[in-house]
């Protein structure tokens, strides 16, 4: 378990971090700026909170209240920086047995262990400026996890990397954290690198934060509009309760009548004639085929006529822009609902050509926002 209560202020900026987790990597996700970094900086012991409590497996790192702040080699953290702060005037093997003197094993068993763990063996004569970035990033990790830390703090560790080396690094991270066992705290401001990692994501905004959620509750049911808008939700509407006393939710939204499935664990708490904010991920929006018959079930609910606006290649993927056919000022300014489908689909319903569609979209993809 790690919990972090910790205000920092430098000039203009405050940091108000307070989470905690006991999971095993849980993410600090949020754009430059606003306060991840500072906040492993804390829980290191690099930098003193004002103000705060940081614990880590029941021992009090920081207390402000106790006078408690225990220096940076007493805390048992391990460190990947971003960049790496490799030295550059040591080998593979001195760097990964750099601080090694006082852990149970001798350093050279130590740092053979980690070397073949990590899969460094092929590397131990060689200098930081003969690796690659991937081969870097595997012997800060190797270092920090030499010292068998019970937590493990990475810095944007794949920041330096191109994007072909990012997926296939952070997937082997993931499994290489999960086989240690250990605590580890990633930050990032790439959401879809935090959701292939961790169990457990923060949000971090103008030195503020979230609690810290499972990455399936933050993508599937945000605590609010505002979390919704952080994690890059889209499609993020308004409409007013028609009906909220069956087992579903209807809404009327923009004169159409749009039914919403219930989340028994995450319960609405309004009623006929309250205004809310929901959200309907583009993927889930279903073109109707022209040349197949529309099922009673699809006629009946979450059937809408209408024109496609735009659209914008993304390469695998189409996204298009939807405006309802009928008088009045679309939702999100020129068009409705953002729609994405695979290139495929696009090419092969002819789209670029035949602008006029009908889509449903399913009950359970309509993801109600509480009123926070």
């Amino acid at each position: 378990m790690l919990s972090v209560a910790a205000r920092k202020q430098f000039g203009d900026f405050t940091l108000d971090a307070t989470w905690s987790s006991d999971r095993a990597i849980v993410a600090l996700v949020g754009p430059s700026g606003s306060g991840k970094t500072l906040t492993l900086q804390c829980i290191a012991g690099l930098i003193a909170p004002d103000s705060g409590r940081i614990v880590s497996a029941g021992r009090t790192l920081f207390d402000s209240s106790t006078h408690i702040n225990l220096r940076p080699q007493q805390r048992g953290i391990g460190y990947v920086f971003q960049g790496y702060a490799l030295f550059p005037h040591m080998t593979v093997a001195q760097n990964v047995s750099y601080g090694l003197p006082k852990t149970r094993l001798p350093p050279t068993d130590r740092t053979r262990d980690i070397i073949e763990r990590l899969g460094l063996r092929a590397l131990t004569s060689r200098y930081p400026a003969e690796l690659s970035g991937g081969q870097q990033q595997r012997v800060a990790l190797a270092r920090a996890l030499a010292t068998d830390p019970d937590v493990l703090l990475l810095d944007e560790p794949f920041s330096a990397l191109d994007a072909p080396l990012r997926r296939e690094l952070s997937g082997e991270l993931s499994q290489t954290l999960r086989e240690w066992g250990k605590l580890a705290v990633l930050v990032t401001h790439d959401l879809p690198e935090a959701y292939q990692i961790a169990d457990m994501v923060v949000l971090y905004e103008h030195g503020s934060t979230t609690g810290a959620v499972s990455k399936n509750d933050l993508l599937w049911h945000p605590s609010s509009e505002r979390v919704a808008r952080l994690i890059g939700a889209r499609n993020i509407l308004r409409a007013t309760i028609a009906d909220s006393s069956g087992d579903s939710i209807v809404l009327d939204w923009r004169g159409e009548r749009l039914e919403a499935a219930r989340s028994p664990s995450h319960p609405l708490h309004a009623r006929a004639g309250d205004q809310l904010a929901f959200f309907v991920r583009p993927e889930y929006v279903r073109l109707i085929r022209k040349n197949r018959p529309v099922t009673d079930g699809l006629r009946q609910t979450n059937l809408f006529r209408g024109d496609i606006v735009g659209e914008r290649d993304e390469g695998t993927t189409w996204v298009l822009f939807f405006r309802l056919a009928r008088p009045g000022t679309p939702s999100q300014g020129t068009f409705d609902l953002e729609i994405e489908i695979p290139k495929l689909v696009y090419e092969r319903l002819g789209i670029s050509i035949d602008r006029h569609w009908d889509v449903s979209i399913h009950p359970g993809s309509i993801q109600v926002l509480p009123g926070r």
